[in-house]
């Protein structure tokens, strides 16, 4: 889609001086329209640019979109890198063309840039464009000189090379995850052409040709001869060069099909019996292709039919449109050894977790839902359908399923170092620890957990977990503004966040999570469902759930991680009857100190009292004074951003620890009266052997 013609750009043409194609760089400022300096718009601006480098690397195919603040003066913020760039060139190039945009845009509401070695495109403006076409502005440029070859036989291999690249980038053939293409073609024996195509992911695959085609047709129309050629677009880039240029190692090239002159190389002519035999093969391969994908197809139709339930979850929703990623239970149970206890992991109201290990050794972890459980089927359908399509890596990664009669199984990876709670509030395990039975009148002894484990807590530094911190953030966001849906977890907790080998944190347990339209603000239920000391004030009294409720939880386990302690049951003082009640008083009076875990006290930095800030910015009362999880992650990534003063958190009872979970059946959402009952959902329970 073109951009309209009353759209006015400051420059739709800028010519680049190319000395290295693969290093060229542009700003373009529009020219539709200007803030005042110092205000909210350009706060959000700035904000949310210092953001991107850190942001993007963490998306598949380097590619991240994101928005801040509230109309008029909400920002729209896309970037994407080229798809041969490492991690550190991406985060590099895109910090760079922020800084060009900052430091050339000084008060314009739209700009684009493109940053070089290897390229990426950063672009902001005052307008939702995701997903939207543009081809202009545009920055172009080639070599001074031409070249001297047959023109004929180059122009012929060298419109091959770019029909190929187009139809490989619109479709992304060479990665699911991005429109992106490479390849080359040899024109003689010592001159190849070297081709590069790109559009962002957002756009269709006809956008893509729309936006790539002209690019090919202005290189005809300017720089026919020219040795190269470099034109960039908001949502596109094409680049073609005579040296390589691009990172081969990091991207799959398609093989070259022969030029012209190889064809005819030998006996240097082709027969029209020859031509017949390839057209006739040709079309033999592509019926019997075309047949064996209709088999395909048919045949996971009717196994998925056969495999998942027609029943609608609680919302409505069908998990029909589930892919199939069903395992063998024979496989599942020959990898747990055959759900033997030495396999367990964790127990909940949904059932076991068994560890276990495939055949080509992968290790995995195995939810195997109760079979009498009206949960466990919820449970199910929810996980599968979200979680199989939830792709992030601070979120807990769905392997695969099972159905057989009544065994319903999930698989997961396995996060090698437990869940975060163990950490945290982690325990020394004795196996003899006694009690009195009142029915027997004897003491016994059991396998119990009592003395608070100082080994684990000290493995958990500041640096470990304000990064734990960060990576929560960044799940978070993913389900509430950058996932294919909208999606409110509803029981964020410490046990529900799981450590993997490097202690990345990955939110897991989607049992309870709801989704929202993308323009959705709130929801209402009648049954609610989560964890005691973690759940919204609106959440517990009137049933009423948005992404501020999870906003609310992580802003308790924010607390938590920082002092160590558990909020539902905190107890630190007879004054204090929760942590938030406690994190508050001591804010106020300059005594935050007191909040801090004691093994980070020596030492510690300002990022933890900015992190306690955050937590109690988080925790607040009324549901429009918390912040959004972008605006937490841009607090946590920008430590120049000055906050907000919180205000009083909601406060609540205390209760017994164990009774942890509660699951309240309300009338008219005004119902006092709630029923508790354990509800620790399994796959929070890891616990590495």
């Amino acid at each position: 889609m073109k951009m309209q013609m009353g759209f006015t750009v400051l420059l739709i043409l800028v010519s680049i001086l190319l000395i290295n194609i693969g290093s060229s760089r542009a700003t373009i400022c529009y020219d539709t329209g200007n803030f005042t300096t110092n205000s909210t718009y350009e706060k959000n601006r700035n904000l949310i640019l210092s953001s991107l480098a850190s942001n993007v690397t963490l998306h598949e195919g380097f590619f991240y979109n994101a928005s801040i603040g509230e109309e008029p003066d909400k920002v729209y913020a896309l970037v994407n890198c080229r798809g041969d760039a490492s991690a550190e060139e991406c985060a590099s190039c895109v910090s760079d063309a922020a800084k060009d945009i900052l430091n050339k845009c000084l008060n314009q509401k739209e700009a684009v840039a493109w940053g070089g070695s290897p390229q990426c495109i950063v672009r902001y403006s005052n307008r939702l464009f995701f997903g939207k076409m543009a081809e202009d502005p545009m920055a172009e440029g080639s070599y001074g000189s031409n070249m001297s070859l047959n023109m004929t036989q180059f122009d012929q291999t060298w419109k091959s090379l770019m029909n190929r690249l187009l139809r490989e980038a619109a479709a992304g053939s060479n990665n699911s995850t991005r429109k992106f293409a490479v390849g080359e073609e040899n024109v003689t024996d010592f001159v190849k052409i070297y081709g590069l195509m790109q559009c962002t992911p957002d756009i269709s695959e006809t956008d893509c040709k729309d936006c790539l085609g002209p690019s090919v047709g202005f290189y005809e129309s300017h720089y026919h001869g020219k040795p190269g050629c470099l034109i960039m677009r908001p949502s596109c880039m094409y680049i073609w060069d005579l040296d390589p240029f691009y990172n081969a190692s990091l991207v799959s090239i398609s093989p070259s099909l022969p030029s012209p002159l190889d064809i005819t190389k030998g006996k240097g002519h082709i027969t029209s019996r020859t031509v017949i035999i390839i057209a006739f093969s040709v079309l033999v391969f592509a019926i019997g292709l075309v047949a064996f994908t209709c088999v395909v197809v048919i045949q996971r139709r009717k196994t998925k039919k056969e495999i998942i339930s027609k029943q609608d979850t609680e919302d409505g929703d069908e998990i029909d449109d589930v892919e199939s990623l069903q395992f063998d239970f024979n496989a599942i149970r020959a990898a747990t050894n055959d759900f033997s206890d030495d396999s367990k992991l964790g127990q909940g109201g949904f059932g076991v977790v068994y560890k276990g290990r495939l055949p080509g050794g992968q290790d995995i972890a195995v939810k195997r839902l109760s079979r009498d459980s009206r949960q466990g089927e919820v449970e199910f359908k929810n996980e599968v359908l979200l979680v199989a399509k939830l792709q992030h890596r601070n979120l807990i990664r769905l392997l695969g399923f099972c159905l057989r009669g009544n065994e319903r199984l999930l698989i997961y990876e396995l996060a090698l170092n437990s869940s975060l709670d163990n950490f945290i509030f982690g325990m020394v395990s004795l196996h003899f620890c006694f009690y009195f039975c009142q029915s027997c009148k004897l003491f016994l002894t059991q396998k119990c957990t009592i003395f608070p484990d100082p080994v684990k807590r000290l493995l958990l530094d500041w640096e470990t977990r304000y990064k734990i911190i960060g990576g929560i953030a960044r799940g978070l966001l993913y389900l509430h503004e950058d996932s294919r849906f909208r999606v409110v977890h509803r029981d964020l907790k410490a046990s529900n966040i799981l450590l993997n080998a490097g202690m990345v944190p990955k939110i897991s347990d989607f049992g309870m999570a709801k989704l929202f339209e993308m323009d959705q603000i709130q929801g209402d239920t009648s049954r609610v469902v989560g964890t005691f000391g973690y759940m919204a004030p609106e959440y517990i009294k009137h049933g009423q759930f948005s992404v501020k409720s999870d906003v609310f939880s992580f802003g308790v386990l924010v607390l938590e991680i920082i002092s160590g302690q558990k909020n539902s049951s905190f107890g630190n003082e007879e004054q204090a009857q929760d942590l938030l009640t406690y994190a508050w008083r001591n804010w106020n009076e300059g005594t935050a100190l007191n909040l801090i875990d004691p093994t980070l006290r020596v030492g510690f930095n300002s990022e933890v009292m900015r992190c306690i800030h955050i937590g109690l910015l988080c925790v607040q009362e009324n549901v429009s004074n918390r912040p959004t999880m972008a605006a937490v992650v841009l607090m946590l990534t920008s430590c120049s951003l000055s906050l907000p003063i919180p205000l009083k958190p909601a406060f609540f009872m205390q209760l017994d620890s164990e009774m942890d979970d509660l699951e309240s059946p309300m009338q008219g959402h005004n119902q006092n009266h709630v029923q508790f009952s354990l509800n620790e959902a399994s796959i929070s329970e890891l616990e590495a052997r």
